[in-house]
């Protein structure tokens, strides 16, 4: 049986293989997008930044101001899962989004501890 041959030189089986893989990691984030906003206020609002080869960084602020990332393999799968998990995207990481941000004493003795003699790293 003679296998179908795409201009970029993968197979017909390796790009269903491809996209199959590519629903599971959407799903996969999705899931933890929602896990993390119904953990912080049942919501979150998020903001997706080029990594470059690595992909893309979802930056997640949840309803109560806590904040965490995730990375996609690519800014595409990064705006499906977004789009799965049903959470606002804003284009920059300023303004309201930033407000919303909730520090605590961990981020802050990491920030002091870095470039000001806070606590050991080790």
């Amino acid at each position: 049986m003679a296998e179908t041959q795409h201009a970029d030189g993968t197979t017909a089986d390796a790009a269903a293989s491809a996209t199959g893989r590519d629903a599971r990691r959407v799903a996969r984030l999705a899931k933890q997008i929602n896990a993390f906003a119904a953990a912080h206020g049942g919501a979150a609002e998020g903001q997706i930044s080029y990594l470059g080869q690595r992909g893309a960084r979802i930056v997640l602020v949840a309803e109560d101001g806590t904040w965490g990332d995730l990375v996609a393999p690519s800014r595409g799968l990064a705006e499906q899962a977004t789009a799965r998990a049903g959470i606002t995207v804003h284009d920059a990481f300023d303004g309201e989004l930033a407000a919303k941000v909730r520090t605590g004493p961990y981020e802050w003795s990491r920030m002091a501890g870095i470039q000001v003699g806070g606590p050991s790293n080790d």
